[in-house]
């Protein structure tokens, strides 16, 4: 057409000061740094909005998908992944059974846990009978010490079956490390049969044998530039172990694979998986020289997996949400493969119901919603472009760090990466008890009348036989503990206890305050599984203190104004003359007032939620 004229020309588009000027108007006087920046965990800012200047300077902008560093994903075309569901192989003709029927039902790609004790030719023919591997891919994790052996039995199988070995795609999960960081256990001497493993493999050019498997990290409660810069550190630990045996660089790379967990941090998640490939990308090329730019071995190859951490035994159908936004974040972000973790792993293996829960999310974004059509949907956004470089800086930063310390295997081995790990999980428990870190759910919005219905939290097993070569625990480990399981361990308590706790909302006076503190307290008390009541108001305190013990009140929560508290408090303590706990909603300003006339418990925003109820439960016997 020779006529292109450019849409909303008439409009003149504001200036990034103009739009600050806005924002200063709207906020009236408030601070704009605290009310709208972000200070996020891995230590920059995140700013409200950002604009086209923003990204001037961002070298990754430029490149195209399938191109190195890769920012922008490996591939070209399309954003296809495969749909990745675990099977525990105990018995495998129940497993091989139960691979055949889920492979009619979206799965394409297969993941076998077989114990070291199993591995053997019958048990790998039995395993995949029927299964044509060169359309699924088959991933296997076993005994480090049994890698080898059933990398021959694999190769000796597809060739019995005259399968197309150059074809086939798939994996073995030796990562001696993992069991380092997660047991405590000094195992560097199977690290020898990294080199033995490639070998054994050798036709089969579609299989990855080392893995880095930093779910480890994410499932103990790491913060994302954690994860970002140990699998960086972990990856380069590899190449080096490789090289330094003998193994070429770019065969080395090509053998390597990601297993990366993915949080709820939906945006920064994105960006994580976006700023590994760069970063990946050009770790490698170190190691490869000026081919990697024109090679497949530095293309990082990731399988997401929604992480346990933010799980929940209560109000466990939140976990869908939770994994849901997960899975976006991994599949925007062009990741090769994406495991669901089902919504009830806290507290029981996991039901067939739940396992097509978590595949049929998998299916609704490419069936429906179409994510797998889409090349780098997020590339250009103004935010995730921003987001992908301050999370490459700090993850770049801490796998410097890690480089400088001697290495990722040294620092596990001193117990550094663990200690390090376990820091952020324990930081992360102490928000959540002071709710500044949420969970849906559970510290915040808890389901009033919900019980366990005998839900325990799950125990992990592993799938190794006791074997004597095995060393004891003298390294720190990695705590799994999930952020919510202190909470769920005080709500199961209380639900033992031979009456649960009532607590009584005695609301007086000004309307609105009232109706808000009363809703705050009965979140804030039903997270410990009490028994909340909530009422419209009362016009004397001695009417709001008769119906509470009317209604067998252990704990009487009165609710009001910060002014009239002063009017109200001490006489509904006093009238109350101790036949239930009192608890003021607030921080009123006659708070030492209410101290010198008796009144110990305040909530309110700053209130350790987790500490404060603990008290509460030691108070009432639990």
């Amino acid at each position: 057409m020779a006529n292109k004229e450019k849409l909303f020309t008439e409009f003149t588009a504001p200036t990034t000061q103009e739009w600050l000027d806005k924002i200063e108007v709207d906020l009236k006087g408030a601070d704009f740094q605290k009310r709208l920046v972000w200070r996020t965990n891995e230590g920059f800012n995140v700013q409200p909005f950002y604009r086209r200047e923003d990204l001037r300077d961002l070298k990754a902008t430029d490149s195209l998908p399938g191109e190195f560093p890769y920012v922008r994903g490996n591939k070209k075309d399309n954003n296809l992944w495969y749909v990745r569901q675990n099977i525990v192989a105990e018995d495998a003709k129940a497993a091989n059974a139960k691979a055949l029927d889920i492979l009619n039902k979206g799965i394409d790609s297969l993941g076998f846990k077989i114990s070291g004790r199993d591995v053997s030719a019958e048990f790998i023919a039995t395993l995949l009978d029927g299964i044509l591997p060169q359309y699924v891919e088959l991933n296997f994790t076993t005994c480090q010490r049994h890698c080898v052996e059933l990398a021959t039995l694999l190769v000796d199988y597809f060739k019995q079956k005259q399968y197309p070995l150059a074809e086939l795609k798939g994996s073995i999960n030796f990562d001696p490390i993992e069991k380092i960081l997660k047991k405590g256990k000094d195992v560097t001497p199977v690290l020898a049969q990294a080199k033995p493993l490639i070998e054994a493999l050798a036709e089969l050019p579609g299989y990855r044998c080392i893995n880095v498997n930093t779910t480890a990290v994410n499932n103990a409660g790491a913060y994302i530039y954690q994860e970002l810069g140990y699998a960086l550190a972990w990856g380069a630990e590899y190449l080096n172990v490789l090289t330094e045996a003998g193994v070429n660089p770019c065969e080395a790379a090509k053998r390597i694979k990601f297993n990366m967990g993915v949080s709820e941090n939906y945006f920064m998640e994105i960006a994580k998986f976006r700023a590994a490939r760069m970063l990946w990308a050009q770790i490698v090329r170190q190691f490869v020289g000026d081919d990697a730019l024109n090679c497949t071995c530095s293309q990082m190859h990731v399988c997401a997996v929604t992480t346990e951490y933010n799980q929940t035994l209560f109000d466990s159908y939140v976990n869908l949400l939770r994994s849901q936004t997960e899975t976006m974040s991994a599949a925007i972000a062009n990741v090769d493969s994406i495991v669901v973790t089902p919504f009830d792993k806290p507290f029981e293996q996991p039901t067939e119901f739940a396992e097509r829960i978590a595949r049929n999310q998998q299916l609704l974004l490419k069936e429906e919603a179409h994510f797998d059509k889409l090349v780098d949907v997020a590339g250009g956004s103004y935010t995730i472009e921003h987001l992908t470089d301050a999370i490459a800086k700090e993850g770049w930063k801490l796998f410097l760090a890690t480089e400088e310390a001697g290495g990722f295997l040294a620092e596990a081995l001193n117990g550094n990466i663990a200690n390090a790990v376990n820091a952020s999980n324990d930081k992360r428990h102490a928000d959540a008890a002071k709710r500044k870190e949420f969970i849906l759910g559970t510290n915040q919005f808890p389901n009033f009348t919900e019980t366990s219905e005998g839900k325990q939290p799950a125990s992990q097993v592993c799938c190794c036989s006791t074997a004597t070569h095995e060393t004891e625990a003298t390294l720190p480990q990695l705590n799994t503990e999930r952020l919510a399981s202190e909470f769920e361990t005080l709500r199961l308590a209380t639900e033992k206890a031979q009456k649960q706790p009532v607590a009584f909302m005695l609301t007086i006076g000004n309307l609105a305050m009232r109706q808000a503190r009363a809703q705050f307290s009965c979140n804030f008390l039903a997270a410990a599984g009490y028994k909340v009541m909530d009422n419209l108001g009362f016009k004397t305190v001695q009417e709001g203190v008769d119906a509470a013990l009317e209604a067998k009140a252990d704990i009487v929560v009165i609710c009001s104004s910060d002014d009239e508290y002063a009017e109200y408090a001490i006489p509904a303590f006093q009238y109350l003359n101790g036949r239930a706990m009192f608890v003021v909603a607030g921080a009123p300003a006659c708070s030492e007032d209410l101290k010198a006339a008796g009144i110990e418990n305040f909530i309110n925003v700053k209130s350790n939620q987790l500490a404060t109820l603990k008290e509460y439960n030691a108070k009432l016997g639990i």
